[in-house]
C-alpha cells in the first residue's frame, strides 16, 4: 500500500498547490476571498482490520473574512464593511458579489465591469420604495421643477414701531415700517419674487401686504394680519393664502404663508428664516452613496433626490454559496435562501462609497503555506522513491 499513499499524497499536495496558486493568483482581485483546501485519510476495512490508504481531498472552503479597504476616485465604487452580498442580475439570473467596482451604462444602469446589473430599492420622487427589488438606474432626464405652495417667514418685528395709519403704497416708505423679500417658483420653473411689507396699525397688531413681482398679490382675504400677545408671541395670524395670475403659460401661484415663527419684541427689525418649498428643473451634476446604500443625487438647481438605495443579502450558511467565477456566488440549497436587507440592518455591514474591498489574501502567509506544501510533495515523492527501492531489494535477492 505505501505506492497508493505516496501517490495520494502527491496528489493532495499537487491540489493544495492549485489553491494556494489560485489564492496567489487572485491577491489583487477586488472583492476575492481566498480559499483553503482540506483533506481527510483514506480508511479502508479487511477481516484482519483496517488500515489507512492515504488521503484525499475533502472539499476546497473559502474563507469569507473582510478584506481590506482601498479608496478609489470613481463614486459609483461601493465596499461592504462586514457582512453580505451585492445582489447582481443577468437577464434576471440573480448572482451574489464582494466586488463593488461599479460603473454607469449608457442608459444609466450601474452595472459590474461584466455588465450585470446591481439591484436593490428603487426612488420614486425621492421616496425609495421598500421591498421592491430591481436594477438600479442613475436618471438621465431633469428633474422636474416644482411651484411653491408654502413660503415660511420668521422675523422680529420691533415692538416700538411707529403706527402708520396712512394708504399702503409700496413704492413709498413711508407708508409701512419693514419690508423682506423671498422667491417662489411656478409650475414651469420659473422664478418669482415675492414682497412681504410690515405696517403696524395699532399695538400688537400688523397688516402684512404681500406683492409678487411688483403686483398685489394678497388674494381673496386681502392683507395678511398678524396679532401679537403681550410677551411678543404670535396670537393669531389670517389670511395667509395668497395667489397670482400669471401671464407665462404657468398654472396661478397659489402660496400659503407661515408665520409662525414672527415675533415681537423689543429689539430692531431682523428676519431670522425664511423658506419655500418651490425651485425650478435642474440636471443631474453629481451623487455619492451613504452607509446605508441611499443613492444620492445632485442637481444643478441646489436639490438633492434620493435615486435609490442599494440593497445587500446575506445566508445562514456562506460556505454553502456555488463559485460561478468572475467574483460571483449562487445561492444553493445548502447556503440557504438570500436574506435580503439595506446595509446596516439585522446581520448586514455599512457601505463605503468611493472605495473597494481588498482580497483577503495573505501573500505572506501564502507562500509560506506554497513551501509548505512544497516539502510535503517531496516527502512523498521521497516516501514512493523509497518504496521502489525496497521492492527493487527483494527482487534482487531472487
Amino acid at each position: 500500500m505505501g505506492f497508493q499513499q505516496g501517490l495520494s499524497g502527491l496528489n493532495a499536495a499537487a491540489k493544495n498547490l492549485d489553491v494556494i496558486g489560485n489564492n496567489v493568483a487572485n491577491a489583487n482581485t477586488a472583492g476575492f476571498k481566498k480559499g483553503v483546501a482540506t483533506f481527510g485519510d483514506v480508511f479502508v476495512g479487511s477481516l484482519g482490520g483496517g488500515g489507512g490508504i492515504g488521503t484525499q481531498l475533502t472539499g476546497v472552503n473559502q474563507q469569507f473574512s473582510q478584506g481590506g479597504i482601498t479608496v478609489s476616485n470613481n463614486p459609483l465604487d461601493v465596499a461592504i464593511n462586514g457582512s453580505g452580498f451585492f445582489r447582481m442580475s443577468n437577464g434576471g439570473e440573480i448572482s451574489y458579489s464582494r466586488n463593488g467596482g461599479f460603473l454607469q451604462d449608457r442608459n444609466g444602469f450601474i452595472v459590474n465591469g461584466s455588465g450585470q446589473n446591481l439591484t436593490g430599492f428603487p426612488a420614486v420622487n425621492g421616496v425609495i420604495v421598500s421591498g421592491v427589488l430591481s436594477n438600479l438606474q442613475l436618471p438621465t432626464t431633469d428633474l422636474l421643477p416644482r411651484a411653491t405652495a408654502n413660503t415660511s417667514v420668521g422675523a422680529n418685528l420691533a415692538s416700538d414701531a411707529a403706527i402708520i395709519l396712512s394708504t399702503f403704497n409700496p413704492a413709498d416708505p413711508g407708508t409701512y415700517n419693514f419690508s423682506t423679500t423671498s422667491s417662489s417658483y411656478d409650475s414651469l420653473g420659473q422664478a418669482h419674487t415675492v414682497s412681504l411689507y410690515f405696517n403696524k396699525t395699532a399695538p400688537n397688531v400688523w397688516r402684512v401686504n404681500t406683492y409678487i413681482d411688483g403686483v398685489v398679490a394678497n388674494g381673496a382675504g386681502g392683507p395678511t394680519t398678524l396679532t401679537f400677545n403681550s410677551q411678543g408671541g404670535l396670537s393669531t395670524a389670517t389670511n395667509l393664502v395668497k395667489s397670482l395670475a400669471l401671464t407665462n403659460g404657468a398654472a396661478p401661484l397659489l402660496i400659503t404663508l407661515n408665520m409662525n415663527q414672527m415675533t415681537q419684541f423689543g429689539s430692531s427689525f431682523g428676519v431670522n428664516a425664511l423658506a419655500q418649498d418651490g425651485y425650478a428643473s435642474g440636471q443631474l451634476a453629481g451623487y455619492n452613496i451613504d452607509s446605508a446604500g441611499i443613492i444620492l443625487g445632485r442637481y444643478t438647481n441646489g436639490q438633492t433626490q434620493a435615486l435609490g438605495q442599494i440593497g445587500l443579502a446575506n445566508f445562514a450558511n456562506v460556505q454553502g454559496l456555488q463559485p460561478m467565477g468572475d467574483n460571483l456566488w449562487a445561492a444553493s440549497a445548502s447556503s440557504g435562501v438570500p436574506l435580503m436587507g439595506v446595509p446596516g440592518t439585522a446581520s448586514l455591514g455599512l457601505l463605503q462609497s468611493a472605495a473597494t474591498e481588498d482580497s483577503n489574501v495573505d501573500l505572506t502567509a501564502e507562500l509560506v503555506n506554497m513551501i509548505i506544501a512544497q516539502r510535503i510533495y517531496q516527502a512523498n515523492a521521497q516516501s514512493i522513491k523509497t518504496q521502489d527501492a525496497l521492492m527493487q531489494t527483494m527482487l534482487n535477492m531472487q
